[in-house]
């Protein structure tokens, strides 16, 4: 797993951050009152709602959120592979660098559920409306009921043609390194027979995990095609895979990368 102490391998100038305080202060102003108002009107709107019409409605924030980015931040995205998008829902496995990529998949891929931490529904405004959207919401201190959970609960989501997105990290990575991949997304297509979305990215270099200050650039993404969970003789065998993709796809992207770390890891996957 990547050592959470060490210092980002980018390295922005002074310059550069002052530049981006101003703006990043804006982007905070305006984040904080667009979220206010769909945690409170917004949720209470939403909780009349049919399932479809309350994931629409809460779709709006997201894409508010990402248009108030460009606009104050000067982020802007260029995506390659749209056309591998197949038409029914599968399994997403998406590098985890920021909180950019938790909002813009909700561009590609709906409608769509998330494996996370159950602690995140806790969180005021953001965690209430994440609790009306059936997430896939796991204990990770208890890792076997986690597992069965997270396949009950996604063979459900899957029948109902929702896209699960699976972060195999588990938490945001500092762009240029790789963490520990969790293996839940994997079992989760292997067992299924889903075939899985791979998406590699470079969204920490614009927005730094961790930082109040987001810098403009365009962000890169590229959705690879569907790898069938056929392929592999093991789910282990199969995370290596979407690993590797992911992984060697972001170095490609990126300005800035380390040795991705040798091994997978042993627990599900989540936000």
């Amino acid at each position: 797993m990547v050592d959470k102490h060490h210092p980002p391998l980018l390295q922005r100038t002074t310059g550069e951050k002052i530049r981006a305080i101003p703006r990043s202060a804006l982007w905070l102003i305006g984040a904080m009152v667009w979220t206010l108002f769909f945690g409170t009107i917004g949720i209470i709107i939403a909780l009349f709602l049919p399932y479809y019409r309350r994931y629409w409605f809460f779709l709006q924030w997201s894409f508010g959120l990402l248009w108030w980015t460009r606009v104050a931040c000067g982020i802007r995205y260029e995506i390659e592979g749209e056309e591998n998008i197949p038409e029914k829902p599968c399994v997403v496995m998406c590098k985890h660098q920021s909180a950019w990529e938790t909002l813009a998949p909700q561009y590609w891929f709906n409608p769509q559920t998330w494996v996370l931490k159950k602690e995140l529904l806790k969180v005021p405004m953001v965690g209430w409306a994440l609790g009306m959207l059936s997430p896939i919401a796991i204990d990770r201190s208890a890792r076997k009921e986690a597992m069965q959970q997270m396949l009950d609960q996604g063979r459900a989501r899957l029948a109902d043609g929702r896209w699960i997105i699976v972060y195999p990290e588990g938490t945001r990575i500092p762009a240029g390194y790789s963490g520990q991949y969790r293996r839940g997304g994997a079992v989760l297509a292997w067992e299924t027979g889903t075939p899985v979305v791979p998406v590699a990215h470079n969204a920490g270099e614009s927005w730094p995990r961790n930082s109040l200050l987001k810098y403009p650039g365009v962000i890169r993404v590229r959705i690879g095609k569907p790898m069938q969970p056929t392929t592999a003789p093991s789910a282990d065998a199969f995370l290596d895979e979407i690993r590797e993709w992911i992984e060697s796809n972001t170095r490609e992207l990126s300005q800035v990368y380390e040795e991705p770390a040798p091994s997978a890891g042993a627990s599900t996957g989540g936000r």
